[in-house]
Parts: C-alpha cells; structure tokens; sequence
C-alpha cells in the first residue's frame, strides 16, 4: 500500500512538473514581458494593430476547431468572461483559431452558437509570436501592453485565476 502511493506521488510530482515544463519551455512571451506586435483582420479587407489596443485589457485565446480541450473552454470563455465584459469599453477579447481561415472559424462559431469574435490564424503567424505548441492558451495584455498571465490548457484553477485577474482588472469605475 505504501508503495502503491509513493508511485502514484511520485507520477503525480513528475507529471506537474512536466506541465509547468512544458508551459516554460513552449511559452515564447514571458509574464512581464511586452506583447509581441502583430496585426490581425478584424474584418474582412480591414487590419487591425494590437498597439491600437492600448489602453485596454486584452484576453487573447488561441483554440482549434478539433481541439478538445478547446471546445471545452470555450463556452466558457463565452459565458464567464464575454459575457460579463462584452460591453466594458477597457476589455477586448481577441480569440485565434490556429490554423483555421475565416470561413472555418465563422462556421465553428455558428455551429456553436458563440457571439465572441472570432479570427483566424491560417499560417500560425500570430501563435507563433506567443508560443512554439499546446493548445488552447491565453494570455492576458494589461492596458500598458504587457503580458500578465499566460495559461496552457483548460484546467478550473487556471481558468478561475484567469477570471479572478479580469475581474480585480475591470471592476466598474
């Protein structure tokens, strides 16, 4: 019995530390770290800079279509954070489907019936500014432009730390 339990610790420690591991070694934006430059198509035929985004907090999501961690997380995402900030004029949320294009994504987001903003990332160009693998990911831009939390994943406490850092963030003026 004891034994048993030494192993399944020692899987357990050896398993966290290969996540914070991997988090470290495929997370190319460091907290504290100003977000790299990249501009996106808002709209179709319109780009738009994330330096226009200053001044604001920024969740950045990158998710896959087939990714099943993803499709969890999500509504979420919708229900717990969009939802609430959707109309606080200091919040903008910017999700990327990594290596989808504009009609793959839209068509998730009707399938779904999510009302976030979706934008595609066909080549990777945005992800790989933030990161080398591992999906979904956020990252959270405070309003000066830096990075202040990073996440791989959809783990509860993670995500419950993500929420509690927006709301502190953007709490009504």
């Amino acid at each position: 019995m004891k034994l048993q339990f030494r192993n399944l610790l020692a899987i357990i420690l050896i398993t966290t530390s290969l996540a914070g591991f991997a988090q470290e070694e495929t997370t190319l934006v460091k907290l504290n770290e100003q977000v790299p430059g990249f501009t996106f198509e808002k709209v179709q035929g319109k780009k738009q800079d994330i330096s226009e985004l200053k001044g604001k907090t920024v969740l950045i999501t990158f998710f896959a279509t087939w990714c099943g961690p993803c499709r969890k997380e999500l509504p979420h995402i919708q229900s717990d954070i969009y939802n609430k900030y959707k109309d606080n004029p200091d919040f903008e949320i910017l999700i990327f489907g990594r290596e989808h294009s504009r009609d793959e994504v839209n068509k998730f987001k009707l399938e779904n019936k999510f009302t976030m903003p979706f934008y595609p990332d066909p080549e990777r160009k945005i992800y790989s500014k933030f990161a080398t693998q591992f999906i979904p990911r956020n990252f959270v831009i405070s309003p000066e432009g830096k990075v202040i939390f990073s996440s791989i994943g959809f783990e509860e406490k993670d995500f419950e730390a993500l929420k509690k850092l927006l709301e502190a963030k953007l709490k009504k003026k």
